[in-house]
């Protein structure tokens, strides 16, 4: 089977769109900085779903194990599953997948919520709430156009203005 008509996989996947505990008073959306790689590579935070689990499962387990709290309300979930390939250079760490499907989600962290980073294993060095503006001058590219779209849903739903 020749490369190009391989059929590709895909790594099921959750991601949180996180708004601080002042919203809806004042909209600040959670982004942190991945802690392995060199340069800059702010995101939301997002993880696998494990065989058996469910997409909320798998989101309050990844939020546990990536902020240190899953202290948080769901407010929405995306209803499609966003796809995105995995940069070429990415592609043998990420093996045998060739991208990941996503299912995003906005929650509110709740006011006694505390984010901790430094966790088992941790997956990022910094984080910070910034407006939505602001979220696409320090998102990685390949996941700004995802992020456009998840967002834009969040707005069209009535929860981003």
């Amino acid at each position: 089977m020749s490369k190009a008509s391989k059929v590709k996989t895909y790594r099921p996947n959750v991601a949180a769109v996180i708004l601080s505990s002042r919203y809806p008073h004042t909209c600040e959306i959670f982004i942190a900085n991945r802690s392995d790689f060199r340069n800059d590579v702010w995101q939301f935070p997002q993880g696998g779903i494990d065989e058996g689990e469910t997409p909320h499962e798998a989101l309050m387990r990844e939020l546990l194990e990536e902020i240190g709290t899953n202290d948080v309300e769901i407010l929405c979930e995306h209803p499609e599953w966003m796809r995105y390939d995995f940069p070429n250079k990415a592609t043998k760490k990420r093996y045998p997948f060739d991208g990941q499907s996503q299912k995003y989600f906005l929650v509110k962290l709740k006011p006694e919520a505390q984010i901790e980073l430094n966790t088992k294993i941790p997956e990022f060095n910094e984080y910070k709430f910034v407006s939505q503006d602001a979220l696409f001058k320090y998102v990685t590219h390949m996941k700004k156009p995802i992020y456009r779209k998840v967002l834009d849903y969040f707005k069209k739903e009535g929860y981003l203005s």
